[in-house]
């Protein structure tokens, strides 16, 4: 991916205002060359990355308790007499060799049924598994292997860890690691079948859903008065109302750039940074300058929010539960796992609000609650506060504009506060990377 030249990152530091005109050093007439990314949907490989993983690790096991065997043959009598000691007048009792067959069967068990069969089911390993466990406990019960020194109880031990340990990698890491891009590869191929998108130029209004343009001037009470008329519940009204409080606290966030502490950036030059919001606590924010129309953000992340898990790693599911009216709308979001797996997956449900305006596009959210989506047990609930997505456009380049994402966010459960806010920054970061490699993509395609 290409990463931002020097003067344009340092230009990402200077205020919001000053953002649109960042590109005045990027002629109109330059022609947009978006850097090389990847086909949204690649061939399969044969084997996955972590399947392969597991392989490798099924070997060592086998591997690792040969050496140890030899290790234990390798004695002043020599390693021929005691093989024949171990294998010709084969002793359970005293015999060693069977540690090792119990590690081939586990290697050529587990090889057959994952590597050349490509199973994807965990009978074989519950086979192997059980047989090893059975077989060390009888083994140790009622052989004579703890007189004969170290050996004795390294042996059964080692084996008796490494099956578990293949069994612990297989279920929690290979099967849902593969069915999670088992679903990534659907939900690619149905998207593929259904053809680009869009892009390229401005967005089509008959196309896409998209709300009325409003200005930051507007009086609020005629939203107030539409939606008497159209006849909201109570519900429908306080929706509405939420959304119009979480966007008025997005302006401020955004007003008070220079009140923004700097946390850290990356190579590509996206910065996060903090602020402290009364009520509300630490608030981040993501700043990234992106080469592209400001619509195509606008179209990929604040009008489909129910596509974007197509593209981005970040989120395991959006669903869209209910539109209020024009500007309006409850969703509800499965964040994916963060900090290796230490921040378990979160869901959400938020009301956002969508207004277009003159220089910029703006979502803004914050945690609700609706009765399609209460709390499960599958996941621990997160509740937002106010945040949301801002991109602006750029006066003098429209080829070019500025991402802003805010986003304030308790994810509940036992957690390190130090943690959360590590994950949540390097959540944000990676949101970007897939973002820039998603509107290349789409640019590519124009």
């Amino acid at each position: 991916m290409t990463k931002l030249p020097v003067n344009s990152s340092r230009d990402l530091e200077q205020s919001l205002p000053a953002v649109a005109s960042l590109s005045t050093s990027l002629p109109r007439s330059q022609s947009f060359q978006p850097p090389f990314f990847p086909p949204l949907l690649e061939k399969r490989r044969a084997i996955s990355d972590v399947r392969r993983t597991f392989c490798l690790f099924v070997t060592f096991d086998l591997l690792f308790i040969a050496l140890l065997w030899i290790i234990e043959l390798n004695t002043k009598t020599g390693i021929k007499k005691n093989l024949e000691e171990e294998i010709i007048n084969y002793n359970f009792k005293t015999s060693f060799f069977d540690i090792f067959i119990l590690a081939f069967f586990r290697f050529s068990g587990l090889l057959m049924g994952y590597a050349v069969l490509r199973l994807r089911h965990w009978w074989v390993i519950a086979i192997t598994t059980l047989v090893s466990s059975a077989f060390l406990i009888v083994k140790v019960i009622l052989s004579q292997l703890l007189s004969k020194g170290a050996f004795g109880y390294v042996l059964p031990i080692v084996s008796f860890v490494i099956a578990w340990l293949e069994t612990w990698f297989f279920d929690f890491k290979v099967l849902t690691q593969e069915a999670e891009e088992e679903r990534w590869y659907l939900a690619a191929q149905a998207a593929a079948a259904r053809g680009p998108l869009l892009f390229p130029g401005v967005l089509s209004e008959g196309q896409f859903y998209s709300p009325p343009e409003s200005f930051a001037e507007s009086d609020n009470e005629s939203d107030d008065e539409g939606a008497g008329r159209k006849g909201f519940s109570s519900q429908d009204r306080e929706y509405i109302q939420q959304g119009k409080e979480a966007m008025e606290m997005v302006d401020q966030i955004l007003a008070q750039e220079e009140n923004w502490k700097f946390e850290k950036n990356n190579e590509y030059g996206d910065t996060v940074y903090t602020i402290e919001i009364p009520f509300h606590g630490k608030t981040f924010i993501l700043k990234a300058f992106l080469q592209c129309p400001a619509e195509l953000v606008y179209q990929e992340v604040i009008l489909q929010p129910e596509k974007m898990v197509l593209w981005n790693k970040t989120v395991n599911a959006c669903q869209i539960l209910h539109r209020v009216e024009d500007n309006t709308l409850i969703t509800y979001d499965v964040s994916s796992g963060a900090a290796g797996g230490v921040v378990s997956p979160r869901d959400f449900v938020n009301v956002r609000r969508i207004e277009r305006r003159r220089d910029r596009y703006l979502s803004s959210g914050i945690a609700t609650t609706h009765f399609a989506k209460p709390p499960l047990h599958k996941y621990v609930r997160g509740e937002n506060g106010p945040g949301g997505f801002i991109v602006l456009k750029s006066p003098n380049n429209p080829r070019v504009c500025t991402f802003v994402w805010v986003l304030n966010t308790d994810l509940k459960g036992r957690l390190p506060r130090y943690l959360i806010h590590q994950s949540l920054a390097a959540t944000m970061f990676e949101f970007a990377f897939h973002l820039r490699q998603r509107v290349g993509e789409l640019c590519a395609q124009v």
